[in-house]
């Protein structure tokens, strides 16, 4: 995939039959009150066992067009990812992995820990297994609060299903090299912050496609982790807009 050209603040308009409706109270950078972990525990133990953002909140993030997702949920594979919350001096992080760039599936590419459900396993056991195995965080410490909306993901064929758990202290990473090259605490605070949301255009099979992305000290964060991160942000009440 080739890189056209790269935008952050401000963004091009795209053209009428790209745009796609979005909610006129968009809210501003997560405030540091706000971002206390126990608050945000405290909001998504209420706002996960209600209606989720879905579809709304993957498309605030999707790039434009979308590949074409695969009719029927038979022809996907199921995985399951997780999205861990922790403080870091009592603000709230999340954790992500930057794909050991041999793997042959989305290598170098920034992830959640997280992959395939083997057998008799739920979507929660298998993120909880797969986070241990990938970065050491063992299962026992992580109070699972819930889960997103699954994603398609056509170019891999998986049907993603991101579970939200905690852990109350900052864990301590030991990570298998053969899959992680290195991890990401991210506090979101930053992903709520307009200078870290950007857009760039690129080639795909020789279309132009226009990608929203966050920009993490130069990492770039975009397909299907950025739209998971923004159904966690919805969720919580800060919805996204790069489209602006």
């Amino acid at each position: 995939m080739k890189i056209v050209k790269q935008v952050c603040e401000p963004a091009p308009t795209l053209s009428s039959n790209h745009e796609l409706p979005f909610s006129s109270h968009s809210l501003p950078h997560m405030t540091l009150e706000h971002s206390d972990l126990l608050q945000v525990v405290k909001r998504l133990r209420i706002n996960l066992s209600d209606e989720l953002p879905g579809l709304r909140g993957h498309t605030a993030l999707a790039p434009r067009p979308r590949r074409p997702l695969l009719p029927t949920k038979d022809q996907l594979r199921q995985a399951a990812g997780l999205l861990l919350l922790y403080p870091i001096e009592n603000i709230a992080h999340t954790l992500l992995t930057v794909r050991a760039g041999s793997l042959p599936q989305h290598g170098g590419q920034v992830s959640l820990p997280g992959g395939a459900i083997e057998k008799n396993e739920t979507f929660a056991q298998a993120a909880l297994r797969e986070t241990q195995e990938e970065v050491g965080v063992p299962t026992n410490d992580v109070h699972i609060l819930g889960s997103l909306t699954p994603l398609q993901i056509p170019v891999s064929g998986f049907l993603l299903h991101p579970i939200v758990g905690t852990i109350y202290r900052r864990p301590t990473f030991r990570l298998a090299h053969r899959e992680v090259d290195r991890v990401i605490e991210v506090p979101l605070t930053t992903l709520t912050n307009k200078k870290t949301l950007c857009r760039r255009w690129q080639k795909r099979d020789g279309i132009d496609i226009d990608v929203p992305y966050f920009d993490l000290d130069g990492t770039k964060v975009w397909g299907a982790t950025a739209m998971i991160l923004s159904e966690l942000l919805f969720t919580l009440g800060y919805e996204l807009n790069p489209w602006k």
